[in-house]
């Protein structure tokens, strides 16, 4: 344990200050995007909110390392709904969030039709997000086999959380990806933040950790402290370069913080755990890859960018009911469906 402290140490050197200060400014301007969600919600200017402030150190790094792009020759990501930092980290814009908790026609990802943190991104092969717990891990089965039947070195990526591990699609995900005829080139990723909703994770896990499965199918397996951004960065490299080398799954837990309760329904309040921005910060001035001044600016930059984003939502148009069926039906409307908005 001590040697890989040892090497997560030395391993700023290996990232170089440019990139370090790059997954800095973008995991502050995550939480930013979080923070005033969080805020929307409270206020009326949106109804729901769920996110994933606190996982910023290992979702920034994984996106910067997809491979991205449409079709079976790059990565696809099968994500859940706190992975906004993921997605920001690959490109996306902050106002299309804003957009999607404001619930207007121009969200990019459902028109304002959907929970705000559900992206669908076509052209990043992004799946549609969905609300329901863990079914992702049964989704990612079918582009991994895809994957698995051509020449390419393009892998699926899925994630979610610790409760959700004890859902049946997460244990079909470990034995599709591990059958002997066909091995998929699967990352499977649990972000562990220590609670299924409310529960805590310690009062219902077995298995010491889990990374532990991994031994049960003598699969590659890791966990990390996923709070340390430098620690997350190399162990994902190092997990999607066996996926996409070896063509065979990778499980990968991350240990990270929950900072804003399980979502709005219980009221999204921050609470008193590891914040990895701070942690990661203190660590850059020590080093002297940041000032205090510096870092301060990347969050008043962040913020003021933010307004700007919310003030422009606040302009653009809501859905017109009779849009209500548009884009559900790969045909047209069934004639059996009435053509204007309404039940």
């Amino acid at each position: 344990m001590a040697q890989d402290a040892l090497a997560v140490q030395g391993s700023y050197e290996v990232l170089g200050k440019e990139l370090l200060r790059r997954i800095h400014s973008l995991m502050v301007g995550a939480r930013v995007m979080e923070e005033r969600l969080i805020k929307m919600s409270k206020s009326g200017d949106g109804f729901f909110w769920i996110g994933g402030p606190g996982e910023e150190a290992f979702n920034v790094p994984l996106g910067l390392q997809v491979k991205k792009g449409n079709g079976l020759e790059f990565d696809y990501l099968h994500l859940h709904y706190r992975s906004s930092a993921i997605l920001l980290a690959m490109g996306a814009k902050p106002i299309d969030s804003i957009r999607q908790m404001r619930s207007v026609a121009t969200d990019p990802y459902s028109k304002g039709r959907n929970f705000v943190n559900h992206a669908a991104i076509p052209e990043w092969n992004v799946v549609p997000m969905s609300p329901t717990i863990e079914t992702q891990y049964s989704t990612v089965i079918g582009t991994g086999i895809a994957q698995a039947r051509i020449k390419t070195d393009a892998i699926s990526i899925v994630n979610g959380g610790d409760g959700g591990t004890a859902e049946g699609d997460f244990h079909s995900c470990l034995v599709w990806s591990n059958r002997p005829a066909l091995p998929l080139p699967i990352l499977i990723i649990v972000v562990n933040n220590g609670y299924a909703i409310s529960t805590a994770e310690s009062t219902q896990h077995g298995e010491r950790q889990i990374s532990d499965w991994g031994r049960v199918f003598n699969m590659a397996a890791k966990t990390i402290n996923g709070n340390d951004p430098v620690e997350s960065y190399l162990a994902i490299k190092e997990a999607m370069a066996y996926c996409r080398k070896e063509r065979k799954p990778y499980l990968l837990e991350a240990k990270t913080s929950r900072l804003n309760g399980h979502s709005s329904s219980s009221g999204a309040n921050r609470v008193q755990e590891p914040d990895c921005i701070a942690l990661f910060e203190a660590e850059l001035k020590k080093r002297g890859l940041m000032t205090q001044e510096e870092i301060a600016r990347v969050w008043d930059e962040a913020v003021k960018a933010i307004d700007r984003d919310q003030q422009q939502v606040k302009t653009e148009p809501f859905p017109k009911p009779e849009t209500i069926w548009e884009d559900v039906f790969a045909e047209g409307l069934p004639e059996s469906y009435p053509t204007k908005g309404g039940s």
